[in-house]
């Protein structure tokens, strides 16, 4: 240790140390960051993790950060209060590491799935970083945003013919309890009579494509791309359980009782997004589609006016009743001992920002056509109408429901099936040879056939 005198400059250092260490500092998150030229102004930095490709989160994500309403929510709330804001957003291909890195304290704000929300409510207890549910995203009430695919041509007509398979998912997500509970009500034990392989979506999509699985059950908007690309036909539609399935906004507990008016903007942020994307879908649909990457047409058959997801903040009783529901698929599993579902959720937040939030009502979808070149969408009031306005036109997409659970999918991938004067279009084949088997006179026949006969 150098024991010599202690020369000027090294002294002035020493007597400046303890000032400067009274300066702002940055933080991961929530925290303040570095003075402005106003000592007095400090910037506090807001972390909020997203799923740039699940896209039913887009109201509190890819939408939301595209059309700046947090930045402008926090920008009037630091015109009142003196503080300056910033916001860095984080983009997931999964729930898991969002979870990861709001239980290390580095994500204040993040959204995920039904499945990853009660994880992230357990790892959070668990390690001491409580997380709180305060509002929804994206949900279907029937669960029709997860898929079981198979590759084109594939011999597997049900899911019976899975028995002895490999099957690609995400354990943990919506999509594994989905695949879980569909397996059960077919007879089969998913953890006895499948090869389940727990891979992300992109390496379970790969996989598909090179023959290394038999079927991929992945959640939006995975099955919907593969489709559209002509590289997977749907198996199995998720709405046949008829369950509840939905994304949702956790934040840490910590972050939410210090910055209560930070969360509040937040959520005033994502219910402008939702106007917004109800109000102009396909504009909406676009935005996205140039965020990620991912077709228009795949956006718009999720998001869209007649969409597989309805986008609505409130914490309906029905998602909530149904999260009940996804603890003991959990548990089974081994991913979580227990969930407390009525502590994890917290309505206070969302009813203090936008007091006048509603319930959206539940609406019959309805078989809808894109047109090249237009900003704009026509609706049907049959099958057999949008099949007429088909022949001939320069179409971009054309979307129909499925006849029994109403899950919209692309009409030249659905199964369609005559039955006398009318039209019906079915998700999976399976759905469709039920239909017939039980309508004499009923036939399945080939979309390009159906445009034809329909015209």
């Amino acid at each position: 240790m150098f024991r010599g005198r202690l020369t000027l400059p090294a002294r002035a250092l020493r007597l400046a140390l303890p000032t400067a260490l009274l300066l702002p500092l940055a933080t991961a998150c929530g925290g303040e960051a570095g003075a402005s030229s106003d000592a007095r102004t400090v910037t506090v930095t807001v972390t909020v993790g997203y799923q740039s490709k699940t896209i039913n989160t887009v109201t509190a994500g890819t939408l939301l950060r595209s059309l700046g309403y947090f930045e402008e929510e926090l920008a009037a709330r630091g015109r009142k209060d003196g503080v300056g804001y910033r916001v860095a957003w984080q983009d997931y291909a999964t729930g898991a590491p969002i979870t990861a890195q709001m239980t290390a304290g580095k994500i204040d704000i993040g959204s995920m799935g039904d499945f990853p929300l009660l994880i992230n409510a357990a790892r959070g207890k668990q390690l001491k970083e409580p997380t709180r549910l305060v509002s929804v995203t994206g949900y279907n009430l029937r669960g029709g945003l997860n898929t079981v695919v198979t590759a084109p041509g594939s011999p597997l007509k049900s899911l019976a013919d899975l028995k002895g398979r490999k099957v690609s998912t995400s354990v943990g997500s919506a999509a594994d309890g989905t695949l879980v509970r569909a397996l059960r009500r077919a007879g089969i034990d998913p953890g006895k009579d499948v090869h389940k392989l727990n891979q992300q979506p992109s390496v379970g999509a790969s996989a598909l494509a090179a023959g290394s699985v038999d079927a991929l059950s992945q959640f939006v908007a995975w099955p919907g791309l593969l489709a559209f690309q002509g590289k997977a036909t749907a198996l199995y539609d998720g709405a046949e359980l008829d369950l509840p399935t939905f994304h949702g906004v956790t934040v840490r507990e910590e972050f939410a009782q210090r910055r209560p008016a930070v969360l509040d903007a937040f959520l005033r942020a994502q219910r402008r997004a939702t106007d917004h994307l109800r109000e102009r879908p396909v504009a909406a649909a676009e935005s996205v589609a140039k965020a990620t990457g991912l077709p228009a047409e795949v956006v718009y058959l999720y998001n869209g006016a007649q969409g597989i997801a309805t986008f609505d903040p409130a914490l309906r009783p029905e998602l909530i009743a149904a999260l009940r529901e996804d603890v003991p698929v959990l548990k089974e599993a081994g991913l979580v001992t227990d969930v407390d579902v009525d502590a994890f959720v917290d309505p206070a937040p969302l009813r203090r920002a936008v007091p006048d939030l509603g319930y959206r009502k539940a609406t019959v979808p309805k078989p809808e056509l894109w047109i090249e070149g237009q900003t704009s969408t026509r609706t049907f009031d049959s099958p057999a109408a949008l099949l007429k306005a088909v022949k001939g036109a320069s179409v971009r997409a054309a979307y129909v429901p499925d006849a029994v659970t109403g899950t919209l999918w692309f009409a030249d991938r659905a199964v369609w099936v005559a039955d006398g004067g009318s039209w019906r279009a079915f998700v999976t084949r399976a759905a469709a040879e039920r239909y017939v088997a039980g309508h004499a006179g009923a036939r399945i026949v080939a979309y390009a056939e159906a445009v034809r006969l329909a015209s």
